[in-house]
């Protein structure tokens, strides 16, 4: 067997691999909660100013802006003086990008621009040439073209109506690669997976999938959510085929068991592997009503009496009598029943779960956002 022969034929058993796994109950791909070394975007920032705007600019508040305005002028050949410069229909502006370390010389990038100055909206505006740099003060890539902005700001001397978020604008494919990040993928000849999961038990299951994938000891646990992979000789200098069967590892992650709880909204989340203790829950709301009013007490005539107003306070308690209620829970659903059947509003959850978690009777984490 020739070697080309040999390498479709381990090729395809590497998907065939995938394949047999793919039935998995529960499972996701490697590549939904794992980020692989050399595959990461970039984020890109420059200044530069959009014109066009109908009188929405930033104006002569913002003197960046008119500076700004005459250095480019100059650079034009026309001398002006900051002072002379009026900006109402120019604002300066921020532009963000992400590239990602695979992106050559003339592939479009999406650009977001934002209002850096006292701007009342974008609409309208075109961004003029704008150099766009990395964290290591080189340019990657250059900007230019009319924004896209999904809302509008409009007023008069008496009344002005804005829509959603005037002063933010995208450029769809409105930057061009000028230098691509000086990365050789297929050199690589070590791989580093982090895992979005922090569980022993969910990194080991991917090791060992990945050894059988790739038969051999290639892959060890570095830590609890980091896999470092050397690559097969077969693939060096030629990791794409590989890279392709190891992102569609199926993988049942595992996790521990926790309540998330949000007291701003009133939001409260329990995975599924939540459980109870058996514990009796009471929970009742005491309400307490002070109402406050004035009693105007008049005197008789000609009694040489004076007006009085005497203060009147009312009070009502209200307190609801609730029974216990025997909750045992070994799966999320025999928990939820157990609280609606105490007839717990997502308030009153988070206080009965803080008191399950101090009793010892919750068997999950409590996290608090």
């Amino acid at each position: 067997m020739s070697i080309s022969k040999f390498k479709i034929c381990y090729i395809l058993s590497l998907y065939m691999f995938f394949l047999l796994f793919s039935q998995t109950a529960h499972a996701v791909r490697l590549k939904d909660i794992a980020s692989f070394s050399g595959v990461r975007t970039n984020e890109l920032v420059g200044y530069g100013l959009v014109v066009g705007l109908a009188g929405t600019g930033d104006g002569s508040s913002s003197a960046f802006t008119s500076t700004s305005m005459s250095n480019m002028l100059d650079k034009m050949g026309v001398q002006i003086s900051p002072s002379a410069v009026k900006p109402k229909n120019v604002a300066a502006v921020m532009i963000t990008a992400k590239m990602s370390s695979s992106s050559g010389p003339g592939a479009p990038l999406d650009v977001t621009v934002s209002s850096l100055g006292a701007a009342k909206s974008l609409f309208g505006g075109v961004l003029l040439m704008t150099p766009l740099k990395g964290i290591d003060g080189n340019v990657y890539a250059v900007a230019q073209g009319a924004l896209s902005v999904g809302g509008y700001a409009v007023g008069g001397a008496a009344a002005s109506a804005t829509k959603n978020h005037p002063t933010v604008g995208r450029i769809p494919s409105g930057a061009i690669v000028e230098k691509g990040v000086p990365f050789a993928y297929n050199s690589q000849n070590n791989l580093s997976i982090s895992l979005s999961t922090m569980d022993f038990g969910t990194t080991m299951s991917i090791v060992n999938n990945i050894n059988d994938l790739a038969g051999g000891n290639f892959a060890k646990a570095k830590n609890i959510s980091t896999i470092s992979i050397d690559v097969p000789a077969k693939f060096k200098n030629n990791i794409v085929p590989f890279m392709a069967a190891l992102e569609n590892i199926p993988v049942s992650p595992q996790s521990k068991a926790r309540v998330v709880m949000d007291e701003r909204t009133g939001t409260v989340v329990l995975g599924g592997n939540v459980s109870l203790a058996k514990v009796a829950v009471a929970h009742g709301n005491l309400q307490v009503i002070i109402t406050e009013s004035e009693k105007v007490s008049q005197p008789q005539p000609f009694s040489n009496g004076e007006t009085v107003v005497t203060p009147q306070t009312g009070v009502q308690v209200e307190e609801d009598n609730n029974n216990l209620v025997l909750l045992e829970g070994t799966t999320m659903q025999e928990l939820v029943d157990g609280l609606n059947a105490i007839g717990a509003t997502p308030r009153d959850l988070i206080s009965i779960i803080r008191a399950l978690k101090v009793a010892g009777a919750l068997h999950a984490e409590l996290e608090v956002i």
